[in-house]
């Protein structure tokens, strides 16, 4: 599977620890916030707006929260102020990485990230120098423990993915962003096991690196998720099982 698919894949498996709960609460309401801003306060009608609510439900947000988040996006306060930025840069061995930060202060998110880049044994680098490797895709996560993935992965493309990839367990469906809540919508109808769904920059291709620097640059792509400002982290870097279970196992 794709850096992508395996660093969705340890975060789901550490799970949301107690200590960082609020923060992730944060993110989710400023992406809600940003989503109801730019689409519209009613989830019906935005599915942006829509996949960012089921994300917040999945991590048990209370609904008076979302509902918070959402009204914040009609005000004049710091849901106005937040803007989408996307920052490129390169990991210990050469992977690339691109993180997406919703931030109200430019200077402040990219003084944080470049410090952490540097702390990490990675380097931040120019506006366009990464970002080319990567596809905006929508992307559903499916498990299949017990089922049979060939199958999901058929209903997947009957209701409209362009494509699908099985790794044990998981079948990650790939469709365009616009289709994304379509093809949830159906899969889910359909008795899916959906673990999540979401639109990513998917890598157009995939570096493997050994595991020293698979496990330095994990550590780094956590390391920037933990920064306020950053919403998403993307690589492009392949990650062996091996290297998957070590760290996930810390």
């Amino acid at each position: 599977m794709s850096g992508h698919s395996k660093w969705a894949q340890i975060k789901r498996q550490k799970g949301v620890a107690d200590a960082k709960r609020g923060q992730v609460f944060t993110k989710l309401g400023r992406e809600i916030a940003v989503a109801a801003r730019e689409g519209g306060p009613s989830p019906d009608a935005n599915p942006r707006l829509r996949l960012a609510v089921e994300r917040a439900r999945d991590a048990n947000m209370a609904i008076e929260t979302i509902d918070r988040a959402i009204k914040r996006a009609t005000g004049a306060g710091d849901a106005a102020a937040l803007e989408r930025v996307l920052y490129e840069g390169y990991g210990p061995g050469g992977a690339a990485l691109l993180v997406e930060a919703l931030t109200d202060n430019r200077k402040r998110a990219v003084a944080e990230i470049r410090n952490v880049f540097s702390r990490g044994g990675g380097s931040l680098g120019e506006a366009g120098c990464v970002a080319w490797l990567f596809d905006q895709r929508g992307v559903a996560t499916i498990g299949v423990e017990g089922g049979d993935p060939d199958e999901v992965g058929l209903s997947a493309l009957d209701a409209g993915a362009e494509d699908v990839r099985v790794d044990n367990d998981v079948v990650e469906v790939y469709t365009s962003p616009s289709d994304l809540d379509t093809v949830r919508q159906a899969l889910a109808d359909a008795g899916a096991h959906l673990l999540g769904a979401e639109v990513a920059m998917v890598p157009k291709t995939a570096v493997q690196l050994e595991s020293r620097d698979a496990d330095s640059s994990l550590r780094l792509m956590e390391r920037l998720e933990d920064l306020e400002d950053v919403q998403k982290v993307y690589t492009n870097m392949e990650i062996s099982d091996e290297a998957l279970a070590a760290y996930a196992g810390r």
